[in-house]
């Protein structure tokens, strides 16, 4: 039978993300994967009894559209603790199905065609094809290796009339650096007179280090009414199956957003809504020991890979770290991470596919959020690859 020719799709020239791709090649082999970000140990069991009572209490059947009004005042109690400010649950929150779709339905409300949607590079992969989706397009502004900071003249001398979105991501994944306030006010004051919005990728808020404080669109007077601010229960609760983030945002904004919201997911499993609600009741600091038990995980894989050779510049947030391979190997990141599966059974990130004309640099993206007996594993096997590299460059004539 001859099947019809099937015409190029929106997103002919994407693949399968490299997170699918590394994941899958590390169940095959065994290796040990630290390379997508999701924990590997237990979820609160507290968590898992409230789902179980939730389902059982009958909350079986469809949420309203914008979340579980229980769990929105919860949310709206957490901001005001975190950032002291006042927040309407009914016309400033939306429960989304994870970040991800908060910031595709994002940029689907706010950008259109002809429009312009800004982000920095190294990105996170899903804003670009949402972008494109849009009709808008995406403006890559590159940050340089090793500090991964916004160059601001760079930012506006490609800044326009046309320049519809600007996505923020701090704590930056993949990057590890994070934004401050001077950072939001250079921001502000490039939008200044426009009607430019911006798009803020929160989702690792609690995972700042050494002493240091989030900088948050939401506590900053200017950009908050002009912001639309994305947060991952799925990170906060170490539960990234759960699948249940949130989107806060001015009621002008909130009210395009749920139109886009309302046809994408429409709503987001109940059972799981209520019992994140039940136990942010119960537990009203939730997320506030993130920092210390993230920052000992990152401090402890450090030093497990201290004296290998590779370079591992502090992370500043997120749950994930750069290495700098460059004294070992002299391969290009992709083709290393491929390599390294086979050759030291560790599934890594390439940091390069998050560019869109990457630098000079040789950076792979290792995830910290795992039990202490797998980022001991992965730390053993990176050495003795580490150990067999400098064997064979001692040896080249």
């Amino acid at each position: 039978m001859t099947e019809p020719p099937v015409r190029a799709g929106k997103l002919a020239d994407v693949g399968t993300t490299v997170f699918t791709v590394m994941s899958r090649r590390a169940a095959e082999t065994g290796a040990v994967n630290l390379g997508q970000g999701f924990p590997d140990y237990p979820i609160d069991v507290r968590l898992t009894e409230l789902v179980q009572q939730a389902m059982a209490a009958g909350h079986n059947q469809y949420a309203p559209m914008p979340g579980v009004p229980a769990l929105l005042e919860q949310i709206a109690a957490k901001l005001r603790r975190l950032h002291g400010i006042t927040v309407d649950p009914g016309d400033e929150i939306t429960v989304t199905l994870g970040a991800t779709e908060a910031i595709f339905s994002a940029i689907q409300a706010l950008a259109g065609a002809g429009d312009e949607v800004l982000v920095f590079d190294p990105c996170y992969d899903s804003y670009d094809p949402a972008a494109r989706l849009a009709g808008a397009r995406c403006v890559h502004v590159p940050m340089a290796p090793p500090r991964f900071r916004p160059d601001w003249e760079r930012v506006r001398a490609v800044f326009s009339a046309r320049t519809r979105l600007v996505i923020i991501n701090s704590p930056h994944n993949p990057a590890c650096s994070c934004l401050d306030g001077a950072d939001l006010d250079q921001l502000a004051a490039l939008l200044r007179g426009s009607d430019c919005l911006v798009l803020a990728d929160e989702v690792y808020e609690h995972m700042v280090y050494d002493g240091a404080r989030h900088a948050s669109v939401l506590a900053h007077a200017e950009l908050r009414g002009r912001s639309v601010a994305v947060y991952s229960f799925g990170k906060t609760l170490h539960a990234t199956g759960l699948r249940v983030g949130y989107a806060v945002a001015p009621p002008r904004l909130t009210v395009e957003l749920r139109k886009i919201h309302q046809y994408n997911t429409f709503t987001i499993a109940t059972c799981l809504q209520h019992a994140i609600a039940a136990y942010l009741r119960e537990r009203p600091d939730c997320g506030a020991d993130l920092a210390g038990f993230f920052q000992a995980k990152r401090d402890r894989f450090a030093a497990l890979l201290e004296g290998t050779g590779l370079v591992l510049p502090r992370s500043a947030g997120s749950y994930f770290q750069l290495a700098d391979y460059s004294g070992l190997d002299e391969r290009g990141d992709v083709e290393l991470a491929g390599a390294l599966i086979d050759e030291a059974g560790v599934a890594t990130i390439p940091l390069s596919v998050f560019y869109r004309e990457p630098p000079p640099m040789q950076l792979l993206r290792l995830c910290f959020c795992k039990r202490e007996q797998t980022l001991a594993e992965g730390a053993l096997r990176l050495r003795q690859w580490a150990q067999r590299q400098r064997t064979m460059r001692g040896s080249r004539p």
